[in-house]
């Protein structure tokens, strides 16, 4: 696949499976993630694998968030299943530091574009992800089961496996519709 295929074509895949990705592939995802523009090359972020019992441990930080949270029994069921919609889950974790010259949104939009590169590094791979938030990438209590500080956000739960199904291609947009000269 080519960078203009890759760019033109790639898209959430929402079904997944096992395989996960191999110990050279993931690599090949993280390097791609800490490649993305970085004012001061401050490294804002963390990236926290779940895969086999990292899957069971971000389930019960789900559960016992649902729980907390005073969610229906319905709802805590559904929140353990979620990160076994894919064998492995990035957290993305947008951490933040002081810099004179970076804002805090600045750092959140590089962990946001590491995000975005992890996704599109799978793709090129002939794997899958989708990009997931929801209500528990900013909740208090999955913040703290995961050791992220509460100073820091999660800026999202990348779910990667090998697509269930070939997804159709999405109808193109020209970007065009979307941009304006001055």
């Amino acid at each position: 696949m080519n960078a203009e295929q890759l760019l033109l074509t790639r898209q959430s895949t929402p079904r997944l499976t096992t395989p996960a990705p191999t110990e050279i592939q993931l690599k090949f995802i993280l390097d791609s993630a800490v490649r993305v523009p970085d004012h001061a090359g401050l490294c804002p972020w963390e990236f926290i694998i779940a895969q086999e019992a990292g899957l069971d441990k971000l389930a019960a930080a789900f559960v016992n968030a649902a729980e907390k949270s005073g969610e229906s029994d319905e709802m805590v069921a559904k929140s353990a299943k979620m990160p076994f919609r894919a064998p492995m889950v990035i957290t993305v974790v947008a951490k933040y530091q002081h810099h004179p010259k970076v804002p805090i949104i600045e750092q959140s939009i590089a962990a946001g574009c590491a995000t975005m590169a992890m996704q599109q590094a799978a793709f090129a791979l002939g794997l899958g992800g989708v990009w997931r938030t929801g209500d528990f990438a900013f909740n208090r209590d999955v913040k703290s089961a995961l050791g992220i500080k509460e100073s820091d956000d999660i800026v999202g739960f990348l779910y990667i496996g090998t697509p269930m199904v070939k997804a159709p291609i999405k109808p193109s947009k020209s970007g065009n519709d979307f941009a304006r000269f001055l």
